[in-house]
């Protein structure tokens, strides 16, 4: 069974002209209005970040003992993926820092970016895990509060705005200036918070992005790495 009972993250809907997958929805037009152009009231706040390329991942807190888990919920170490297989040690050899941030019941929820997917990045002297969201069940905590609880623990992707309703081309404008090495911008994440509240999430990726083009199973070539570490298939003592 799956620890949490469920996905341990679910779909975010693309806004207009973002470059949708075979199994992508869109958002509702108004949706992407409040995103890009017209709050309803003074009550939403529009938060951007920039959109990471890698493996959705979590860590949950259950009963004390922590998880490591894939984006469709099962445990990490049960996958046949060598990335997964890796979160899963990670998670092991950082156990301190997860419990500095979670509470019991929830989990951290974020991009593994070990293994390159569509994109590649230079990890040097950072850690291969940008975090954006505390979870417990379906809900997320308000950005103020995952900021404070994670503060420096973990890293996270950059904030490109926050306030008023901003066009997805302005966000990219910015989003230029502020982001993790790599050799290409994937695109960007709106979270729509009403009231203090998150109402809902949209995101944008960019028209070009070939998805998983680095991944064996697409481009038929070896697994391109990120980060690797050297303590990889050793014991915790080593």
């Amino acid at each position: 069974m799956k620890p949490l009972g469920q996905k341990a993250y679910g779909s975010i809907g693309h806004l207009p002209d973002s470059r949708l997958g075979p199994s992508d929805h869109s958002v509702h037009i108004g949706q992407a209005r409040i995103c890009c152009e017209k709050t309803r009231d003074k009550h939403d706040r529009i938060i951007v970040q920039e959109k990471l390329d890698g493996s959705c991942v979590a860590v949950a807190l259950l009963d004390g003992q922590l998880i490591a888990l894939g984006r469709a919920g099962w445990p990490a170490q049960s996958s046949s993926y060598r990335q997964h297989q890796l979160f899963a040690e990670w998670v092991r050899r950082n156990e301190d820092k997860f419990r500095a941030v979670l509470r019991d019941g929830e989990r951290l929820v974020g991009e593994w970016l070990a293994q390159a997917h569509g994109t590649r990045y230079e990890l040097a002297g950072r850690e291969p895990f940008g975090v954006f969201d505390i979870m417990h069940g379906y809900d997320r905590l308000p950005f103020d509060v995952f900021v404070s609880r994670v503060g420096d623990v973990f890293a996270r992707p950059h904030l490109l705005h926050d306030g008023k309703p901003i066009s997805v081309a302005a966000a990219l404008e910015l989003h230029a200036q502020h982001h993790w090495p790599c050799e290409e911008l994937e695109g960007a994440v709106y979270r729509v918070e009403r009231s203090g509240a998150v109402d809902f999430l949209a995101k944008y990726v960019r028209p070009s992005k070939v998805d998983g083009k680095y991944l064996p199973e697409i481009s038929g070539h070896s697994a391109v790495w990120n980060w690797e570490p050297p303590w990889y298939g050793k014991s915790l003592a080593e």
